[in-house]
């Protein structure tokens, strides 16, 4: 097994684990504000897909543009959700979100199927993200460097809006006590609607880069990265943002590695492995690897 091969393969885990982290990012932030799991996080990365698939073949925008215009539409699905789904049950038990989550999931995926058929769609991507190049011993297509440096920024992007404004301040603040930041006249529900916009702009993005990655989208494709990337910011530590991206990034090159170093006839248990990685985590660190008990707000 060469040095080449072995840095391919940590490429791979590295482009994977940025789409994962920038899914993992989004159950974060809304679990930490609402305290919500939810699971209809994955289709709003279908709908990011799909939106940069209409973007690009049917109004012809550079891809620049399909990219603002995916993170535009994954936000407002995901404010959307967040005032006619979960707005009203707030303050109710947590399993009812929980249901409430799979519910939209559910619908999601059944009116994608009703309006676009369950048919795959191959993805297109400009001819000139297909082009190879070379870093080192390893050869990567630009769009893989596309995605790896998209997500960082987004990601930094992110740490410093949520640190250094004041919108963030007071996201920081809805997240540790909503009574007390009532009294210091913060919009609740405004910063709610925000972090579910936020994490949906995100997810979308993510399903832009998967598509771009694989070359094929189908409505059911935010299933399973969904639930990895939920696997991600519970390994990481749910609520927390630095979290989700360590968490992203340590499943994306272990899931990678898993099944590019090992023999063959290992790789069909590539799923086995990440979700016994989350049991594992959830034995020895319950809160994750950067998280904290949240069971009780202060």
């Amino acid at each position: 097994m060469s040095s080449a091969y072995i840095l391919s393969q940590v490429a791979n885990g590295l482009i994977l684990g940025s789409m994962y982290a920038l899914i993992a990012i989004g159950f974060s932030m809304i679990y930490g504000i609402v305290r919500l799991i939810n699971f209809a996080h994955g289709d709003i990365f279908t709908i990011g897909a799909f939106t940069t698939l209409a973007s690009i073949a049917v109004l012809h925008l550079p891809f620049p543009m399909a990219i603002l215009v995916v993170v535009a539409t994954g936000a407002l699905f995901g404010m959307l959700i967040e005032r006619i789904a979960f707005r009203p049950m707030r303050g109710a038990p947590q399993v009812t979100g929980f249901i409430a989550s799979l519910a939209v999931a559910i619908i999601l995926e059944s009116l994608a199927v009703m309006t676009i058929s369950a048919q795959p769609r191959t993805f297109l991507v400009p001819d000139y993200m297909n082009q190879l190049v070379a870093l080192g011993a390893v050869s990567v297509r630009m769009i893989d460097l596309v995605i790896v440096a998209l997500a960082i920024l987004l990601m930094i992007a992110l740490v410093l809006f949520v640190r250094f404004t004041k919108v963030g301040v007071a996201m920081r603040a809805t997240a540790e006590n909503y009574d007390v930041a009532r009294l210091m006249g913060i919009n609740i529900d405004r910063m709610i609607m925000l972090a579910f916009a936020i994490g949906s702009g995100l997810a979308a993005v993510s399903g832009l880069m998967w598509g771009s990655k694989y070359g094929q989208i189908s409505p059911f494709m935010g299933l399973l990265p969904g639930l990895k990337a939920f696997v991600a910011a519970v390994i990481g530590g749910v609520g927390s943002i630095p979290g989700a991206v360590l968490g992203g990034y340590l499943l994306g090159l272990s899931e990678v590695l898993f099944v590019g170093l090992l023999p063959p006839e290992y790789s069909g248990y590539r799923n086995a492995f990440v979700f016994g990685a989350l049991i594992i985590v959830l034995l020895v660190m319950p809160n994750g690897l950067l998280g904290r008990n949240t069971e009780m707000r202060a």
